[in-house]
């Protein structure tokens, strides 16, 4: 059998059973992860009004507000929870441990399943805006704004020092500069019409002038030169293009100049 497809075994005996989804503060989860199992970590308050809604606080435990972390940082000790009801959903919690620790089975590629309970209400743990939240926020905002790159002021010569890489704007810059170089393709109509208006006024180009009155890719120029043009491969215009019978209008061929013979042999 397959890793993928693992048989499992589902205990669904507590599946009636109610449970609340609970968010919480990061500061206060890494003060719950790090508290010893047997202390109590904070006391759940529920005030119930008649016609009101009930109103849910969490106090955290003197045991779990004397823990420093290593920032030293002082957190709220009370703090109210926001109950939203669970519609349009099925949420549940399971656990799991392996068949063999429950049975004299031995074999751990197959584990047990347990439904813990389906989620009926969902509660968001908000701190009051008391003077000790509105200070560990104003901490928290300072260090966001600390850059992490800064510059620091040497007093020796560093004898060692040998850059790991280049420094990102000096690589956006010659990427730019190598963007600026390369020629763009135009818009074909538009090549074309210099390539018409140039062979009115000679017969015969190589390449590398046509180059330079389309400013075109040397490719993407000859793409478009072999659907009107010819290529001579024989003297006296050999290397030279010039239009194919069925584009040419010159009024009188003989009075066509014939110059910008250079050689094409690029």
């Amino acid at each position: 059998m397959s890793s993928e497809h693992l048989e499992k075994d589902l205990d669904l005996s507590n599946a009636g059973r109610g449970v609340w989804l609970v968010k919480i503060p990061k500061y206060v989860a890494n003060k719950w992860e790090k508290a010893p199992g047997h202390i109590e970590v904070g006391k759940l308050k529920i005030n119930k009004k008649p016609g009101q809604k009930a109103e849910v606080t969490l106090s955290l435990s003197e045991a779990v507000m004397v823990m420093k972390d290593a920032e030293e940082k002082e957190i709220p000790k009370e703090l109210k929870l926001d109950v939203s009801s669970v519609t349009g959903q099925t949420l549940g919690v399971f656990s799991h441990i392996p068949k063999s620790a429950t049975s004299e089975d031995v074999v751990p590629e197959i584990e047990k399943l347990f439904m813990e309970g389906r989620i009926v209400q969902k509660l968001d743990c908000r701190p009051f805006a008391d003077k000790v939240y509105m200070k560990l926020k104003e901490e928290s905002i300072k260090k966001a704004s600390i850059p992490r790159r800064q510059v620091q002021q040497l007093d020796r010569v560093v004898q060692n020092f040998k850059p790991v890489s280049d420094h990102k704007h000096n690589i956006e810059y010659a990427e730019k500069k190598k963007a600026e170089g390369k020629k763009m393709r135009g818009d074909k109509e538009a090549v074309l019409d210099m390539l018409f208006a140039a062979f009115e006024k000679h017969q015969y180009y190589n390449i590398r002038d046509l180059v330079k009155i389309t400013r075109q890719p040397v490719v993407y120029l000859k793409e478009i030169l072999n659907e009107v043009c010819n290529y001579n491969l024989k003297n006296p215009h050999r290397n030279m293009w010039e239009l194919k019978p069925e584009y040419r209008h010159y009024k009188d061929d003989k009075k066509v100049g014939e110059s910008s013979t250079k050689d094409d042999s690029d």
